[in-house]
């Protein structure tokens, strides 16, 4: 793997995304559009805009933007992540349908599934994809979506997308990849024949801490307008100034996700040799299960690590409390470095039998790598894992 993992063409591409001057006055940098409502010249005769749930010409250069970056033809935003994943389930399923989903992902799309969705109709097996066997027998003409998550979460398993392309085809149903952990820079699902790619935009997009939002990305037509129509009626859309904040962050996401991806790499490595840690989960090392899928499928690493303590959850807190770089914290994707205990955290709403399943237990610890001095992260760790 190159130490420089980005491709050139990102770093230009994050810069300009979405960008052009603005005609009215020349500004470089899009305006902020603060409006609820445009001037009409006539019933029905304006400039493109009418009401700012329908549009805003600050989102709007928003989603060109996270369009350009993602290799589609359309991009839409929405008020968070999970906002998005409704509008995409929305329009897809109706009672009596059923979805493949992978087994670890991330616990507030288990639970929008699980208590929102399933007293629908809709049915959702949970299950391994990276086990062929498993996915054949829940594999029926009832699966009409197929919802992968790769890297998942917290355990940063890597799945094949053109493996699961190849089982939505055989049923005709649509394959939805959350795009989060990985980042538009790192994996490119729409190119390998996904229909839909989804991200959390609070995270690697966003990057600063400071904001919540999602997106939505396709290359279809007839999804973008279905998906645009529920953003409009369902109304979960992101205000002026969140696209605003959104669309600045799109232009440094390249040179973030380098440094994420060198910071990943040294702190996997450390972690691999130090005596207090039991098993580290990142797919850039070499004795990952699926490290031959991420060498094909990704380009870099990004900036996820997770780890078991060789102990107690009593010296997880030990741990937890020795740290002064990594901040205690749900999320991820920001410049600042951060650790999560999913299992009392993110991922405290998955049923426990699963939890145990997957190894989301006491001393599991998921880190995201800021982009800090790589030097400044190992030595905390080493720090904080001397108790």
């Amino acid at each position: 793997m190159s130490s420089t993992p980005v491709e050139a063409k990102y770093y230009t591409k994050s810069v300009h995304a979405g960008m052009s001057p603005d005609p009215v006055a020349g500004a470089v940098t899009p305006p902020i559009y603060q409006t609820s409502t445009y001037a009409q010249q006539s019933p029905g005769v304006h400039k493109g805009w009418d009401y700012t749930r329908a549009g805003n010409p600050t989102r709007d250069a928003l989603e060109i933007g996270l369009a350009e970056i993602e290799g589609a033809r359309y991009g839409l935003s929405f008020s968070s992540g999970l906002a998005a994943e409704q509008a995409v389930m929305q329009v897809l399923l109706a009672p009596g349908d059923e979805v493949l989903v992978c087994d670890d992902v991330y616990g507030g799309t288990g639970r929008l599934f699980r208590n929102y969705f399933e007293k629908y109709g809709i049915k959702f097996h949970f299950i391994d994809m990276n086990d062929d066997e498993e996915i054949s027998a829940k594999l029926s003409s009832k699966v009409k979506v197929i919802w992968v998550e790769t890297p998942t979460n917290p355990t940063l398993k890597v799945i094949d997308i053109e493996k699961m392309l190849s089982y939505a085809k055989k049923v005709q149903a649509k394959l939805v990849v959350d795009n989060t952990f990985a980042s538009p820079v790192f994996q490119h699902p729409l190119s390998i024949g996904a229909d839909l790619v989804l991200h959390s935009s609070t995270k690697y997009i966003g990057g600063h801490s400071d904001v919540i939002g999602g997106a939505v990305m396709t290359n279809s037509q007839e999804l973008y307008d279905l998906v645009k129509r529920s953003q409009f009626e369902a109304g979960s859309i992101p205000s002026p100034m969140e696209c605003f904040l959104l669309h600045r962050s799109l232009k440094t996401l390249a040179v973030r996700m380098n440094q994420h991806h060198q910071n990943s790499v040294a702190v996997a490595e450390f972690l691999s040799s130090a005596p207090k840690v039991s098993k580290v989960y990142f797919p850039g090392l070499d004795h990952h299960p699926n490290h031959d899928v991420a060498l094909r499928q990704m380009s870099g690493f990004s900036g996820m690590v997770s780890f078991d303590i060789d102990g107690s959850y009593e010296d997880v807190l030990k741990f937890l409390s020795r740290l002064e770089v990594f901040l205690l914290a749900e999320s991820l994707g920001g410049v600042e470095s951060l650790i999560n205990h999913p299992e009392r955290m993110t991922h405290a709403s998955v049923p426990e039998a699963l939890r145990k399943q997957l190894g989301i237990g006491p001393t599991l610890l998921r880190l995201s790598c800021g982009i800090e001095a790589s030097s400044d992260l190992v030595d905390d760790l080493k720090h904080a894992l001397d108790f």
